[in-house]
């Protein structure tokens, strides 16, 4: 929960000034940033130009302490645009509140962000899914999300009750559904919900999850989603099917099981993204 403003901003500026300095002007500030979920790293390596900042050298900024995310802002080129690239993110389950997990959201929004690109490795509730599927979020459940907005409203970005009837921006849904269908990825359509972590769901909790029409469950992704929308940037959402969620899959959850499954749709995935960033416009 925010309690300060000014120490919070003062977090946020600082971060945003610091990472200015690596960029040599104005057109060189990218108009999307892509959080690089897991399994998705090696798009890291297909953006050229690239500048990599460790987390730790941004003012402001948490570390992540999660096997898989590699702790980095990489600023570069991909598909002929300018990115910026989340390699990992932060949890609240590590011990950080939504406020902090999210601070890298404002801090993109400061420095111009239209579109924030989330993705994640979540567990799948949909009957026709199988583990290293992907899923286009065109909506969530936040019931267990510890809101990212409580606290003091930050004028400077939004209004005290935002609206959450368009989080996911629409026209991205469709297009990375179009893009899918081009390239011949299975790409699903459906609600992710919010999990605090870090134990796995237990199969009562995705029993009713699924009763209530949930598609897919993670511990990420929500918190940024609501500061982006009020930040007033647009959002697109893609799961990587890891797992099948507690008492759907047959077999005791790991994350060793999610890691492997989001690997093997590592190359869909970024595959998928690339072209999406290739026909996106501002």
């Amino acid at each position: 929960m925010i309690t300060d403003v000014a120490s919070y901003m003062n977090s946020v500026d600082s971060a945003a000034e610091y990472i200015k300095g690596f960029l040599p002007t104005a057109k060189e500030v990218p108009s999307v940033c892509i959080v690089l979920g897991s399994g998705l790293a090696p798009l890291a390596s297909e953006c050229e130009d690239c500048i990599s900042i460790p987390y730790a050298d941004i003012p402001g900024f948490p570390v992540s302490t999660v096997p898989g995310h590699e702790g980095r802002l990489l600023i570069g080129t991909l598909e002929g645009k300018r990115v910026f690239m989340m390699s990992g993110r932060f949890h609240y389950y590590e011990g950080y509140d939504t406020s902090v997990c999210t601070l890298y959201v404002r801090v993109m929004s400061k420095l111009g962000v239209k579109l924030l690109f989330l993705t994640n490795a979540a567990g799948g509730l949909l009957d026709e899914m199988k583990p290293s599927d992907l899923m286009v979020i065109e909506d969530h459940f936040s019931f267990f999300c510890d809101s990212p907005l409580r606290g003091p409203n930050l004028d400077e970005f939004g209004v005290r009750f935002p609206d959450q009837s368009f989080i996911y921006d629409k026209e991205c849904v469709k297009l990375l559904l179009e893009t899918s269908r081009e390239l011949g990825i299975t790409l699903h359509k459906g609600i992710y919900s919010y999990s605090k972590g870090p134990q796995y769901e237990s199969p009562a909790e995705i029993r009713a999850l699924k009763m209530l029409g949930v598609g897919a469950v993670g511990m990420s992704t929500v918190p940024e989603a609501i500061v982006a929308a009020h930040c007033g940037m647009k959002v697109a959402a893609v799961s990587c099917i890891s797992n099948l969620a507690a008492g759907i899959s047959k077999t005791a959850l790991t994350h060793e099981e999610v890691m492997e499954n989001a690997n093997k749709s590592s190359r869909s995935n970024c595959d998928l993204v690339k072209n999406f960033i290739k026909k996106w416009s501002v």
